[in-house]
């Protein structure tokens, strides 16, 4: 079993960053792809990015450029920077984990752990 929790929402205006983290607990999670997902409001969860074990990442198109995604394995902890910050980002952002042994270069993660959620709200 592991434990996913995040931290580090808010609220920001347009242009902003910030930071999020997800402290996982459990197990070690070298066996494990990390990453992020948001839900907005009346809309499905979508995918935002991923991280390896081996810290090769994968991002959705929409965050490419502006949010990296990052992991501190002695740590047991995965963050999720996020520069340049839009209305449209509002959302509550879920750290997630999949098994996935030996993946290097992880895509869009099927995750079989989740966190409980930390809200972002972007303001025009």
């Amino acid at each position: 079993q592991v434990q996913l929790v995040e931290s580090g929402g808010g609220l920001v205006q347009a242009g902003g960053s910030l930071r999020l983290s997800c402290a996982a607990s459990g197990r070690t999670l070298s066996s494990y792809a990390m990453g992020w997902f948001r839900q907005a409001p009346g809309k499905e969860r979508e995918f935002v990015a991923a991280i390896s074990w081996s810290k090769n990442t994968y991002y959705a198109d929409s965050v490419k450029g502006r949010f990296t995604i990052s992991r501190d394995n002695a740590k047991n902890t995965v963050y999720l920077q996020m520069n340049s910050l839009k209305p449209e980002d509002t959302a509550v952002y879920y750290c997630a984990a999949e098994f996935s042994p030996g993946t290097r270069y992880p895509t869009v993660l099927t995750p079989d752990y989740w966190g409980q959620g930390t809200q972002v709200t972007v303001s025009s």
